[in-house]
């Protein structure tokens, strides 16, 4: 479509609390690998403190893919609950 452009995503794997981009950007979705009562909080931040972006309230489930995308201007650092692998798309 004319017009529309989608940002190519950087693919950054986690499986504990951690930042994902320093600086403005777009998360694009949250791609879950495994999960043990795997819950995320995703902050609009360098650390965990500041604006919530994203905050699961129940156990992900291994394979399912949380389809976003929003812009952040600080950063994006993600907080881990139980335990579990996952993939976040930021550009």
């Amino acid at each position: 479509m004319a017009g529309i452009t989608y940002p190519a995503y950087s693919a950054i794997p986690l499986s504990a609390s951690g930042l994902a981009k320093s600086g403005a950007g777009v998360l694009g979705g949250i791609y879950v690998g495994t999960s043990t009562a795997l819950t995320i909080k995703v902050w609009d931040s360098l650390t965990a403190s500041g604006t919530v972006i994203l905050e699961t309230t129940s156990a992900l489930t291994a394979g399912s893919f949380i389809n976003l995308p929003v812009a952040f201007s600080t950063g994006c650092f993600i907080t881990v609950g139980g335990a579990g692998t996952f993939t976040v798309l930021v550009a």
